[in-house]
């Protein structure tokens, strides 16, 4: 007599991991890009077909957006940084120094994803990407306005521009040690910034 039962069971597909499917698919896109990874390959390396990927994310735009978010939310030892009452004149040197090490860590998948995200020559892929981007431009904006509100945004968007840099110079290969020098560099001009202005 069969055991139907036991053929059931064997037979049975692996359960969905979404959380480590998102994995999967941010270190693709990190090493490759939004345009260097097709859905084919995205679905074969999570294990399942392009109709469940359609399934779980709607697109592969879709699917993109949410390992964006899942990426900002990784960086909570970057926003943990900013807390109210801190010195930005300290505190956002510290934040390019931690971002100089991030963006060099891997050199499988060096740089920033956001950043080099909004690179992008996908217009869809890229408009996410400046979202998130804009978001966190606007947390380090936000961080400076608490104490130094006329020199909010010029300092932020100099953040900004500084860590969009070194996210372009680990895409190129520099070593952490040189991202780590512009990041000090950075942070000389970013005290001069926020010194008190003479009466």
């Amino acid at each position: 007599m069969v055991d139907t039962e036991k053929i059931r069971k064997r037979g049975r597909p692996r359960a969905f991991d979404r959380e480590a499917a998102l994995e999967t698919a941010r270190s693709l896109f990190h090493a490759h890009g939004y345009e260097g990874v097709g859905v084919a390959a995205l679905a074969e390396a999570m294990g399942i077909n392009p109709p469940s990927l359609y399934a779980a994310f709607g697109c592969k735009a879709a699917l993109y957006d949410e390992v964006l978010a899942r990426y900002d939310a990784a960086a909570a030892p970057l926003h943990a940084l900013m807390q109210p009452g801190a010195d930005p004149a300290v505190t956002l040197p510290q934040l390019l120094r931690e971002a100089a090490h991030i963006y060099a860590a891997d050199p499988q998948m060096a740089g920033c994803l956001v950043l080099e995200g909004a690179r992008s020559a996908d217009r869809d892929a890229a408009c996410r990407a400046r979202n998130w981007l804009d978001l966190g431009r606007g947390r380090i904006r936000d961080f400076i306005a608490c104490t130094h509100p006329q020199k909010a945004d010029v300092v932020a968007d100099y953040v900004a521009a500084v860590m969009s840099g070194m996210s372009a110079d680990a895409r190129a290969g520099h070593p952490p040690e040189r991202l780590a020098a512009v990041a000090d560099m950075a942070a000389l001009a970013i005290r001069a910034m926020l010194a008190p202005t003479p009466a």
